[in-house]
Parts: C-alpha cells; structure tokens; sequence
C-alpha cells in the first residue's frame, strides 16, 4: 500500500470536480435544446441526438476506460480524458451544422468514459488506507453527482438565457484546464500493469448500441416494417451477439461474462436500465414542454427545474441511505419505482394552456422522489454480491445499463411523440398530444420495472448499503 497521501483531500477536489462535470454535461444542454434546434436545423426527432451521442459514447466505451485505466495507469488516463473532453466542448461549441454538434457530443462521451473510472480507481488508491475516509470520501465524491445535475440545469438556464447556447460547452475549458493544471501535484502516479485490450469488445457493443438507437430513432420517418429499419435493427442484433461471442473468447474481454451469475445482479441491471428508460425521456420533453408549450425563455425553464433536481439531491444525499440501510434494496427500488410512474403519470395529464404550479411542479416533485428512492438501491444491489475485486467492473456494468436504458428509452418515447404529433412546431395542441404520449410511455416504463422488481428481485439487504454511494446519477 502506498504511503498516505498528504494532499489526498485537495486531490478529492479534483476527482469530485470530474465528477460533477461528467454529470453536469448530461444536464446542461436540456435548457439550451430548442435555441439548438433553431440555429442548428435539428428536426423535432433528431433532437434526440444531442443528448443520446454523450450517453451512447460514454455507456458504450466506459468498460473500455475502465481497462485503458488499469492498464495505462489511472491518472493518465484521467488526464487523457479531459484532453478529449475538452476538445469535444471546442467542436460542439464551434458546431455550425446538426452533424458536427453531435460529433462534439460523442467526444464529449469518450472523455466522460474515459474520467469516470479512472477517478474511481485514484480515489480508492488515495483513501483505501482507512476505511472510515474512504466512506466519507466517497459521500463527497457521490454527493458531486447530483450536484453537476442540479448546477447543469440552472447553469443551463443562465448561459442560454444571457449569453448563447455555444456557451454550455465553453464553460468546459477554463474548469478543464485548472482541472489537468493541477492533475501533476495533487494526484498520484498509478503504474500500470501488462495486459490486451478488448477493442473488438468496445467496437461491437457500442455499435450495436448506437445503431439500435439509429433504428429506432428512424422508425416513425421510414416505418417499422420498412426493409430499411428490419435491417438496421437486425445489424444492431448481430453486433450485440458479435460481442458476447468476443466475451467469451478473447483472453482478457472487457465484460467477463461469468460475472453474470452473481446473484442479484442481472435483475438489478435490468432496473437501472428501466429506471434510465423512464427517467431521461420525462427530462427531456418536460424541458420542451417548458418552452415550446409555455413558452418558457431558457432561464425560467431552468429554474422551473430546479426544485425537482434539489429535491433529488437532497432525497439521495441525505434519505435514501437511511432507508436502505434499514430496509433493504428491494422495497426501495418497487416504490421508487411505481412513486417515478406515478409522477410522470401526473405529468402526461398536462394541458396545451397549462401552468407551472398546477401542471408541472407538484408532478416533477413525485417523479424526483422516485427517483431518488430507486437509484441509490438498485446501483448497491447490482454490487453487492460481487466480489471486491470485480465492484469496479460491476459499477462499470451498472452504469453502462443505466445509460443504454437511457438512450433507448429516450429513442422509443421520441418516436412515439412523434406518431402523436410532437413533430408540429407552432401547434401546441398537438406537440402536448406528442409530449403526453412519451409520458404515458415512460410512466408504462417506470411501472413495468416496478412490477419486475417485486416479482424477480431477492428481498435481502444490500451490503454496501451503507456506504450509499451514488457515483453516477443523472440529469
């Protein structure tokens, strides 16, 4: 074990900030979307794209980071990621066309992919020494990521509002560069070890990831049954079974799969990936409602949001825990659950000539207390019956899940609200006909994985329980 580290509380700074803008950049641009949609040309369904590359790039490539980490040495694989990072920020801020504003955002990903576990690993060599300052640092560490979400809206909100959507991206550099500025004094050389990297593995699951996305995101333009969606949908199947079958071939794969026989953990799994099915899609048309329904500038809709995500930070920081540590996951994450349908449910009863205080406010509160009663449970129950030498690899999965759930979940309700009228600008009665379809098919989600929960999943209490380490919660 390495010698203490003196300045291990500055470096948590670091780690903590890294956290909290890898967060933060799922959540800033969901204000700043319809001046995007304007200035860029976005279609009402395409949209879509400015959020799903970010989260396709980071989900698909973040079992990869974690190998890069182990194998190249964590802190330079830190810094390696804000270096792309960054230069993704330059690229989408700079973007003048759709195309290059979603190329910015996948950089952005394969940084954020590269960061988050890479500070994982600095963290524990900086704080494994004592086990008390390893769970207090990882409450601090957990507790920046609903602040990056909480900050990303109202930040959002005031740079759109006062300066230009570019402005979202650029607030990335000056942050960024402190960030490696003080990455040589404060954080510590990790060595890292021989191995081969699985990039066959990355290269077939983001694929069929990405290009099951593409399908769906395509489907209501050129139909379901059209050859060129059964195709594209099929592509997508093949390179999702291309990369089990590389799992169990090459030495070293990214994704063991016999870690899939701990118990508990492909229900967990399957949770979180319902849990970001539901969730995203309610944030993303509860920001379009906001403006393009209510005619909410960019600074309003911003603030609109922020006591649904405070509430989410105050329920995951300072409640969840508790409850979890006296009842156990599997309650939590069945009423977290069916709490976030009901929510949502509320919300797809909003109205073309709706209020805040009556149609948005009381139904957002219910949404986030869901959320926040199901997140922390189901990410602890996907790793509590792993071995410690396999949690790195299982937040690594865990958080993958959420973010494919998220994406695919966002492609599957756009599509819907397309079929419903959400495509017609300018016409509120039919874009909150649109709106309200993806929040009855979010609420369906939410319940779904409700029910699932209660009938799949074990009722015994997560040993990590108390730790109550949220490392990656979202918008």
């Amino acid at each position: 074990m390495n010698a203490v580290n003196p300045r291990r509380w500055w470096a948590l700074a670091v780690l903590a900030a890294a956290q909290f803008m890898v967060i933060m950049d799922t959540s800033i641009i969901g204000v700043a979307l319809p001046e995007m949609q304007r200035e860029l040309g976005f279609t009402q369904g395409g949209l879509q794209w400015v959020f799903n590359a970010y989260v396709i790039a980071f989900g698909g490539l973040l079992l990869l980071g974690g190998r890069l980490s182990d194998l190249l040495g964590a802190r330079r694989v830190f810094a390696a990621g804000w270096v792309v990072l960054l230069a993704g920020s330059v690229v989408a801020a700079a973007a003048g066309t759709a195309w290059v504003e979603i190329l910015g955002r996948a950089v952005q990903g394969v940084g954020g992919a590269l960061i988050a576990p890479s500070a994982m690993t600095l963290l524990m060599m900086l704080f494994g020494h004592d086990s008390r300052e390893l769970g207090k640092a990882m409450a601090l560490y957990g507790a920046a990521a609903p602040a990056g979400g909480t900050a990303g809206v109202f930040l959002g909100g005031v740079v759109t509002e006062y300066l230009s959507w570019p402005w979202v991206f650029v607030v990335y550099i000056p942050i960024g560069l402190a960030t490696l500025a003080a990455v040589p004094a404060l954080l510590p050389a990790v060595q890292g070890r021989r191995g081969s990297v699985d990039l066959l593995g990355a290269a077939t699951v983001t694929g069929g990831i990405a290009l099951a996305v593409f399908a769906v995101v395509r489907a209501p333009e050129q139909g379901w049954g059209a050859p060129a969606t059964l195709l594209e949908l099929a592509g997508a199947a093949v390179l999702l079974a291309a990369f089990l079958v590389v799992q169990r071939t090459v030495r070293q794969p990214i994704m063991p799969l016999g870690i899939w026989r701990t118990p508990g953990l492909a229900m967990a799994n399957l949770a979180m990936a319902l849990l970001g099915a539901a969730w995203i899609p309610m944030w993303y048309f509860l920001n379009l409602y906001l403006q393009q329904v209510l005619g909410y500038g960019a600074f309003p809709s911003g603030a609109a949001l922020l006591p649904m995500t405070v509430a989410i930070m105050i329920f995951m920081i300072g409640i969840t825990a508790r409850l979890l540590g006296r009842f156990g996951a599997k309650p939590l994450i069945v009423i977290g659950m069916l709490v976030l349908a009901a929510g949502v449910g509320v919300l797809s009863l909003v109205r073309p000539d709706g209020a805040f205080v009556a149609d948005v406010l009381p139904a957002s509160l219910i949404a986030a207390v869901g959320m926040s009663l199901a997140y922390i449970p189901a990410m602890m129950s996907a790793m509590s019956g792993v071995r410690p030498e396999e949690s790195g690899l299982a937040s690594g999965i865990v958080n993958t899940t959420y973010n494919v759930g998220s994406a695919l979940g966002l492609a599957v309700m756009t599509a819907v609200a397309t079929s419903r009228g959400a495509a017609e600008l300018g016409d509120l009665s039919q874009l909150t006909s649109g709106f309200r379809a993806a929040f009855v098919g979010a609420a369906v989600v939410a319940a779904a994985g409700g029910v699932l929960a209660l009938v799949l999943m074990r009722g015994r209490k997560t040993s990590v329980a108390a730790d109550s380490r949220p490392e990656e919660a979202r918008a």
